[in-house]
Parts: structure tokens; sequence; C-alpha cells
């Protein structure tokens, strides 16, 4: 069933500009797949979608792409346009992002496999970027910084 509906996302996806989870849930019960959002909302994390500029100027849902091993363009680019600010204490990293864009930045900071970076959290506008060391804060900034220049 989720293997299904994960493939369907992925069709629905490709086929429209989704923009929100609420479409996708919609877009889902048209196909006769009933979901909550809890479930959508589970759905984009497994399948690390990210939002991306439509070439109508949108975002919209699409699937995170990888050019073997390394970070593609579109995302660098997502992430550059998205952050507005980064604040660190201790191991932590705050990073704040224009509106609707925290988990497609925080989707880029994860392809990005740094080893230095345990994990984030993305909500609305903001990512929280867990360092494994308080010393290695300072250096994932300034690749953060030279990453928003690119």
């Amino acid at each position: 069933m989720k293997m299904n509906r994960h493939s369907l996302i992925l069709e629905i996806i490709s086929e429209k500009d989704i923009e929100t989870q609420e479409q996708l849930a919609e877009e889902l019960k048209k196909r006769g797949i009933e979901v909550t959002q809890a479930t959508v909302s589970r759905d984009i994390k497994e399948l690390r979608l990210v939002k991306v500029m439509s070439p109508s100027g949108v975002y919209k849902y699409a699937t995170i792409e990888k050019e073997e091993g390394t970070v593609s363009e579109r995302l660098i680019r997502v992430f550059s346009e998205s952050v507005l600010s980064m604040e660190s204490a201790n191991n932590l990293i705050v990073i704040k992002t224009i509106s609707g864009s925290a988990m497609a930045a925080a989707g880029a900071i994860d392809a990005l496999n740094w080893k230095e970076i345990m994990g984030c959290i993305a909500g609305d506008d903001t990512i929280l970027v867990i360092v494994k060391e308080d010393g290695l804060v300072k250096d994932v900034m300034e690749r953060f910084s030279k990453l928003m220049k690119a």
C-alpha cells in the first residue's frame, strides 16, 4: 500500500505543480487513495521531496536529484535563495529562511551529507542544524555561507 502510494505521489508531482500537502492529498483522493495530512507529511519526508521554484514562478514539490554523490546545482540554488540568516549556539545552528522554504533548504542540507552534521529539523521558516561538536560549527557556517554565494 505504502509503496503504491509513494509511486503515485512521484507520478503526481511529475505531472502537476503541487504546492501544498493539501493539494497532494486531494490528488491522491481523486485517484482512490484516502490519506490524512499526517500521512502525506510522512510520505513527503520519506520520499525526500523538496520545494523548488517551477517555471511558472510557484514553489512546488519535487524529488531531490543527486549527481554522482554531489548535490545538484538546483539544490544549492534552493538553499542559497531561501536562507536569510544564520546564528549558532554551542553545537546548534539556527537558519532563518523565507517563509515556506525551510523544508526545501533542509533537504539540500541533508543531501550534502557533511560528516560534521548529525541532522536537521525544519519548520516553515526555520531550520535547526545539529553539528557533532561545538568546534565544528564555525567551519560548517562558513561552508553554508559559501553555498549562499554560489
